[in-house]
């Protein structure tokens, strides 16, 4: 890029880092200043996810495929050895390494593949061998007489595996990992659950959750149209709903403070409205709501006076800009728009970009205590750069009685696939679909707009 666009890039969307950059190119941002088309766009995202890919950790989402793909081709080539992906991947943590197997495979055989698809060798010997190819993460494979064994310890966090052998024995002779639970007498534990030992607690009393399935998501909440920045019309956004079999959609583009993304003025929301309510006559039954993502002000106010906020079911509280604050700063804005009483979701509560922007501080405990008091809903944002609350911090909502909201934050129909990152995330804190906003059928969540409003 020349100096003009870097210019523009720093100066009108306050981005700093490459992963900014590349999370503004998911957002279709550039596209929205004169001299970035679609092309350089797609360069500028191209050349960015190269050189992340290159620093060697990598985030769930975009890991995935490539995973599950690397693990489908190792077990047809070796067809008369076990292989059984474990470690961090297995666990759905939201940044991935490496990944891992633990393998009854031989050293020396799985060598010869490796280094015959030219993969660089990092460490072979009888107990661990590991390779790493162009993507630039490390394969590791624990070679295994007692793979059972193995593949249970390999799959919890060092504090799950401490509180069980605390409370269990671990032997040499089960059969798979559904014999190790078995033995110890208790229901099996998703790998996702093993963290803590509280699932080992709820295991004993025959209480573990029935977590919350990517099949149990209902609605596509947080979205945004060509209205703002977004790359589809709220009709194509609707009809894509639609053919996955969704009940409704809550398209809540950008506030007109966000003026870099193309943000909604009085105005502009008036005649917004007006095109959602010819598509929910033409529609029926599915439904559109009327939502925005009402930027948090630097006092904690949101951009719009309340008659304006009123004309919608649905606010969405969310900070964009002045991000790097201090705790006591970043307390007074959140706490101020959640007391707020048009707020109804609290959007990806710290601005954190996974591997490329730290989020502001905040006292997770105290925001979390004040949605309750004031009934506003916890976004988890979805994108697999966001992941935004973390979810160590569902337990305490769970415990506050805090709903969540399993939102994408889609800028286009291909986002809503995003929603799946979400529900893996909400999956580790035990989170049912119960307690999940985008969860809600049609006339459930018509029951909360109801309430919502009632609060103003």
């Amino acid at each position: 890029m020349g100096q003009k666009k870097i210019s523009l890039i720093w100066k009108e969307l306050e981005i700093e880092t490459p992963g900014e950059l590349l999370y503004a190119c998911d957002e279709n941002r550039l596209l929205l200043y004169k001299g970035f088309g679609e092309k350089t766009q797609q360069n500028i995202k191209e050349g960015i996810e190269f050189y992340l890919n290159s620093k060697g950790r990598h985030l769930y989402g975009d890991i995935e495929a490539y995973a599950l793909k690397a693990d489908e081709t190792i077990q047809k080539s070796f067809t008369d050895d076990k292989f059984l992906m474990t470690g961090d991947f297995r666990r759905q943590l939201e940044i991935i390494d490496k990944l891992e197997w633990i393998t009854t495979a031989n050293a020396g055989e799985l060598k010869l593949f490796f280094e015959t698809n030219n993969y660089e060798p990092v460490l072979a010997n009888d107990n661990v061998s590991s390779f790493r190819g162009k993507e630039n993460i490390e394969f590791i494979f624990y070679h295994s007489s007692t793979i059972y064994k193995d593949h249970f310890i390999k799959s919890c966090s060092p504090e799950f595996l401490q509180v069980w052998l605390n409370e269990f024995t671990l032997d040499d002779t089960h059969t798979s990992e559904e014999a190790i639970f078995e033995s110890a007498g208790i229901n099996f534990i998703p790998p996702y659950l093993r963290e803590g030992g509280s699932a080992i607690e709820k295991a004993k009393r025959n209480s573990l959750p029935k977590v919350i399935q990517p099949g149990d998501i209902t609605a596509i909440i947080h979205s945004h149209s060509k209205w703002s920045d977004g790359y589809h019309s709220i009709e194509e956004m609707a009809n894509a709903a639609i053919e996955k079999g969704l009940q409704y959609l809550v398209i809540s583009d950008h506030s007109k403070s966000a003026f870099y993304a193309n943000g909604l003025v009085e105005e502009r929301i008036f005649a917004q409205h007006g095109e959602v309510d010819e598509l929910n006559s033409k529609l029926a039954p599915f439904k559109i709501f009327k939502s925005i993502e009402s930027d948090i002000l630097n006092d904690g106010n949101l951009d719009y006076s309340n008659d304006v906020l009123s004309t919608f079911d649905v606010v969405i509280a969310s900070v964009h800009s002045n991000l790097k604050m201090k705790e006591d700063k970043a307390m007074m804005r959140l706490i101020n728009a959640i007391e707020n009483p048009y707020t109804s979701i609290l959007g990806h509560m710290t601005g954190r970009l996974l591997l490329s922007r730290n989020g502001y501080p905040v006292d997770h405990k105290k925001i979390i205590d004040a949605c309750a008091a004031n009934n506003v809903v916890i976004e988890l944002n979805a994108h697999p750069k966001r992941l935004d609350i973390d979810w160590r911090w569902l337990d305490y909502c769970l415990e506050k009685n805090v709903l969540i909201s399993i939102d994408p934050d889609a800028h286009s129909t291909d986002g809503f696939k995003d929603t799946r990152y979400g529900v893996l995330a909400a999956q580790k804190a035990g989170v049912t679909k119960e307690q999940n906003l985008s969860s809600f059928s049609l006339s459930q969540f018509e029951e909360f707009v109801r309430v919502q409003k009632g609060k103003r």
